[in-house]
């Protein structure tokens, strides 16, 4: 099992900037695709980015310019950096990372989500 844990919510005010994290955790490890996620009251879960192994990113249209993700592959975390926040960010955001893990051969694949993380933008 690959498990995921975020880190780094909270409450800023509109204009802050707040950093995400997501460990993972597995034997092995390597990730092919790692994003984020979120999910406001009463709506459904929407990708905000996401990274591939090879670096190409994509990115939501309402965080282009604000949001940032990032990856360390040596230390298997994933990073999201959130500047410019406006109210309209405030969800629980998760991470989700694909990719493959373990000792055998096939290596399994794995397909895990975290637990989310809440960002509460708010003055």
């Amino acid at each position: 099992q690959v498990q995921l844990v975020e880190s780094g919510g909270g409450l800023v005010q509109p204009g802050g900037s707040l950093r995400l994290s997501c460990a993972a955790s597995g034997s092995l490890l390597s990730i092919n695709v790692a994003g984020w996620y979120r999910q406001a009251p009463g709506k459904q879960r929407d990708l905000v980015a996401f990274m591939t192994s090879g670096g190409s990113t994509n990115y939501a249209d309402s965080v282009k310019g604000r949001f940032t993700i990032s990856r360390d592959n040596a230390k298997n975390m994933v990073y999201l950096q959130m500047n410019n926040l406006k109210p309209e960010d405030t969800a629980v955001y998760s991470c989700n990372a694909r990719g493959t893990h373990g000792f055998g051969i096939p290596r399994l694949q794995f397909d895990s989500w975290g637990q989310g993380t809440q960002v509460t933008v708010s003055s």
